[in-house]
């Protein structure tokens, strides 16, 4: 649903964006990292034609995003960080204009309206001002404006800034149920949401993509725990090191800390015959440790 091919931006004599590639399947969910001035926004604002690259092409649904025949716009369904609803006007009325200025006919507006409404929990408080609704309820109200017209793709732009836990929950489960039949991409600054939401990570770092993986493949791979009883581990340890494919190994607290994949580990468990082997499992990276080394910050 989204292609970016050899994409580059450049500000005077800054290079926002350096000639990245990605593609985004229907269906997925992905988390959008990097720091300030990465060239997130950038990218984000390619994608939704506020913005013409310096080269490279951007594609929605196979289409140019720059098409002059198609406003591929109306593909797209999108969450600006701070949305800029009116508060005196009530959430129905809303999402009707809203329903209208993309396009639809008049006939689909309140059927549309109603099932926007009805994904985003928001009948209780549909005719109720938009300005005297909670931060998470009007959170809802940019999400239902994003998604009214149906659109196959959807760009979230911190969709959980400044909500309390109990709304970032309720925010990252909607997510997860418009999920299955639409293409998302958020961007957050909050490490926490995109492991809890996203399926895959797409990393940059100036300008340039450092990693795009699996979220459970971007945070697998940091080695292996071994335990065994604590005078074993010693002897457990050389017998470690002497193993092809075991790269480093030290201990760490009352087990050893393996840097080696986890294809490794049936050699482990055959090395430590005749101890006792109370422990052989993958340690499971961490969101925030990754990020920062794969962004210079560690």
């Amino acid at each position: 649903m989204i292609r970016v091919s050899g994409l580059a931006r450049r500000y005077g004599e800054v290079q926002a964006l350096g000639g990245i590639d990605f593609s985004v399947a229907r269906g997925e969910v992905v988390g959008f990292l990097g720091p300030n001035g990465a060239g997130k926004t950038t990218t984000l604002r390619i994608l939704l034609g506020l913005v013409a690259p310096s080269a490279g092409r951007a594609f929605i649904d196979e289409h140019p995003v720059d098409d002059p025949r198609r406003d591929v716009r109306a593909l797209i369904g999108y969450l600006p960080e701070t949305s800029p609803i009116p508060g005196e006007v009530s959430v129905r009325r809303h999402l009707a204009f809203v329903a209208r200025i993309q396009g639809l006919p008049r006939g689909r507006r309140r059927a549309a309206v109603d099932a926007a409404l009805g994904r985003c929990g928001l009948e209780p408080v549909a005719d109720r001002p938009v300005g005297q609704l909670s931060k998470g309820y009007r959170q809802r109200v940019g999400i239902a404006q994003a998604i009214v017209h149906e659109p196959p793709v959807l760009i979230l732009d911190e969709p959980t800034s400044g909500l309390d836990p109990n709304q970032r929950v309720e925010i990252r489960a909607l997510i997860r149920a418009l999920s299955p039949d639409r293409t998302i991409i958020f961007s957050s600054h909050v490490l926490a949401e995109v492991e809890a939401v996203a399926t895959r990570v797409i990393i940059l770092h100036r300008g340039q993509v450092v990693a795009d993986a699996p979220a459970a493949g971007l945070l697998a791979g940091q080695g292996l725990r071994v335990r065994v009883p604590d005078a074993q581990l010693d002897a457990a340890l050389a017998r470690v090191r002497a193993i092809e494919g075991v790269t480093g190994a030290h201990r760490a607290g009352e087990a050893l800390h393996v840097d080696a994949a986890p294809a490794v580990a049936p050699a482990i468990a055959r090395a430590l015959e005749g101890l006792d082997l109370l422990e052989l499992s993958p340690i499971r990276g961490d969101l925030e440790a990754t990020f920062r080394r794969l962004t210079g910050a560690a």
